[in-house]
């Protein structure tokens, strides 16, 4: 394993390079982050099942790639899981885990790609951060639940390095509009020496 396609994740501008590089690592990315450890779905997953232990409870895997992060949360629990990501050959790879109720392919240019109050719960696991979604996609998600709703997301090393990650979180907060219900840091790929903060964040 050469690790070409995740060693260059970190450093993508634009959401063509980001989709055109996404796009080809489809066909071996599972296979390269799981030699490196892939931590991140699984402690996502687990954060939100300790705050919404609903089983049949909606959710949205935001950025669900091939489908790790789904069958993560089908682990933890969650039976009614949907999947959304702009690269059609990630989500080739994600039709195949089977644990999807509904794959669909998102459009980077909506500026509301995410029906409003459909999920309980949506999840943006690994998606936010340098070389992947904007800081500013953490609005999009949060004005897409509705009151009592729980977004869980996670910033690895990268993106927490770059402040306005955690100040897009903050403006949530301190105006009370989102608390936060729990936040950890840990492994996110051991194989790459990178952690991460997993949080999970109310809807107020």
């Amino acid at each position: 394993m050469t690790g070409k396609f995740l060693d260059k994740a970190y450093d993508l501008d634009g959401s063509e390079k980001t989709q055109a590089h996404y796009d080809a690592w489809a066909a071996t990315y599972d296979a390269e982050i799981a030699e490196n450890g892939y931590a991140t779905p699984g402690r996502c997953a687990a954060a939100l099942w300790e705050q919404l232990p609903s089983p049949d409870a909606p959710i949205l895997d935001f950025g669900c790639g091939t489908g790790l992060s789904g069958l993560a949360l089908r682990l933890a629990g969650y039976r009614v899981i949907d999947g959304t990501d702009p690269s059609p050959e990630m989500l080739d790879g994600a039709r195949g885990k089977d644990v999807y109720r509904k794959l669909s392919l998102l459009d980077l240019d909506d500026p509301a790609p995410v029906p409003a109050h459909s999920y309980r719960a949506i999840a943006a696991i690994g998606v936010i951060g340098t070389g992947a979604a904007p800081a500013n996609t953490l609005d999009l998600l949060m004005k897409a639940l509705g009151q009592g709703d729980i977004l869980v997301f996670s910033y690895n090393d990268h993106a927490l390095a770059d402040p306005q990650y955690v100040g897009r979180l903050n403006q949530w907060l301190d105006c009370g509009a989102a608390r936060l219900l729990s936040q950890s840091y840990g492994p996110h790929l051991p194989g790459k020496d990178l952690n991460s903060n997993v949080y999970v964040v109310e809807k107020a």
